[in-house]
């Protein structure tokens, strides 16, 4: 992270020349720390202690759609809360990427308004393009690769995983294991995503994937949207939103969805002894990774505590606490050279092949206008 310069040439000049007459040095003092609502690191509101103390003293943190078992986020606001005695709040817990946008929009200005969004990184690219998003560079900035963080600091990727094929054996006789799979009329009313891709970032992913598995690229993600629609045509694809509860009621036995989501529920089924043996498969035909990505709302109420939580995720323990619910932290590279991983919870991930790649900011934008125009009617239709 650039720290911010002290002028120390100039302010030593101005000591030995003290007896100068006044403005000899410049009319202006050295700039002091700026209040959090405009801070734009923490070195920059006084340094970690000063905005952890404005941060107390506002005493609590508005989120928005953020479910504690999605990626570990019941153990970070647990964490955060013991840690800072600040309360976080959390509005809609189930919400979408598209609601945490029209929240920072129809909330501005007030109280309620979200303090920070978690969405998926594309939504995060819409956000700072109509500048919901305050400029924040936390103290591990430099450490996020250069793909997964916007060059203005509006945004980075925090945590993120692979698209997977989630599967209750107890109810699917042979469970699916690539995307081409799911063609097959033994899956008949069973295939779901997590939400609607033009709202929700999981199934979006779950789209491009699709698409990567159907002849599609990063620059056309028409195939994916074909896919599904073939789906819903043969009567495989259902349009019921992946939960816990629909698949500990059998209504999705099968679930395009994020690794580290569906590698969580089947440790929660387990532990609930809920009768669901729930599986996972990284389909080969269709490897789309992808992160999610956090900011802080430009007009947060909660400034301090805003900016606080960024550094608390990007920490080495908001980090490790992510890799222990399978979300791969985007610190993950820097953390394992810098000896602060945990290498036990890393060991446990899936074992992914080759290196991932992602669409750039520009082709992410386009497939998001090709799927916001075209699924509604193609999976209806």
């Amino acid at each position: 992270m650039p720290v911010p310069r002290l002028r120390t040439a100039s302010v030593a000049v101005c000591l030995a020349l003290a007896a100068a007459p006044l403005g000899a040095c410049g009319d202006k003092p050295p700039a002091g720390p700026r209040a959090p609502a405009v801070a734009t690191s923490a070195a920059d509101a006084g340094g970690m202690a000063a905005l952890t103390t404005a941060a107390k003293k506002e005493g609590s943190l508005n989120t928005i759609a953020l479910p504690r078992d999605w990626a570990n986020y019941g153990a970070l606001i647990d964490g955060f809360e013991k840690k800072y005695g600040i309360k976080v709040m959390v509005e809609n817990p189930e919400g979408t990427s598209q609601d945490e946008i029209n929240a920072l929009k129809e909330h501005r200005g007030g109280g309620q308004a979200p303090d920070v969004i978690d969405v998926g990184d594309s939504f995060a690219q819409s956000a700072a393009r109509q500048g919901l998003l305050a400029p924040y560079e936390v103290a591990a900035y430099d450490e996020i690769p250069k793909e997964q963080k916007d060059p203005k600091a509006r945004w980075y990727n925090n945590y993120g995983g692979y698209i997977s094929i989630g599967c209750d054996a107890k109810r699917v006789k042979t469970c699916p294991a690539t995307f081409a799979d799911l063609r097959k009329p033994e899956y008949k009313g069973q295939v779901s995503l997590n939400g609607d891709p033009t709202k929700s970032g999981a199934a979006f992913a779950g789209v491009y994937a699709a698409a990567l598995a159907n002849g599609g690229s990063f620059d056309d993600i028409q195939p994916g949207i074909d896919f599904f629609a073939e789906l819903s045509k043969n009567g495989n694809f259902i349009p019921v939103e992946s939960t816990p509860a629909t698949i500990a009621t059998g209504q999705t036995p099968i679930s395009v969805d994020w690794d580290f989501l569906n590698l969580g529920y089947a440790d929660e089924f387990r532990e609930k002894g809920t009768d669901v043996d729930w599986r996972t498969a990284i389909p080969f035909d269709g490897s789309f990774a992808q992160y999610y990505a956090n900011g802080v709302n430009k007009e947060a109420p909660h400034p301090a505590a805003a900016r606080l939580w960024q550094e608390y995720l990007f920490s080495p323990e908001g980090q490790n606490i992510r890799l222990g619910a399978y979300a791969r932290p985007v610190l993950m590279d820097a953390m394992e050279k810098d000896g602060t991983l945990d290498t036990a919870a890393a060991e446990k991930l899936p074992t992914v092949e080759g290196t991932p790649a992602f669409p750039t900011e520009a082709q992410t934008e386009k497939a998001r206008r090709t799927v916001n125009r075209g699924w509604a009617e193609a999976v209806s239709g």
